[in-house]
């Protein structure tokens, strides 16, 4: 039964890696493919826009690496034991 517990938790840790990855770079995709559209309608604003773009791929990061602390602390400090 511990081992059955300990391999379903091995698979949600890399479940939540994997997908907060892929979700992770396909939202940092899209909203830099989003930055380019618009400075290229408006140059004159590109620099506002480097900055929010800055600001929200720091965020979407921060987002996957809450996760990837969420699962090796379910990996390493197991509380279903």
């Amino acid at each position: 039964m511990e081992n059955d517990v300990l391999g379903l938790v091995a698979l949600a840790a890399g479940l939540i890696i994997g997908l907060g990855a892929v979700g992770a770079c396909i939202g940092i995709g899209i909203m830099g493919s989003k930055y380019l559209e618009a400075s290229a309608r408006q140059p004159e604003l590109m620099n506002a826009l480097q900055t929010k773009m800055f600001l929200l791929a720091g965020l979407i990061d921060a987002a996957f690496l809450i996760g990837v602390g969420i699962a090796m602390m379910f990996a390493f400090a197991n509380p279903f034991q």
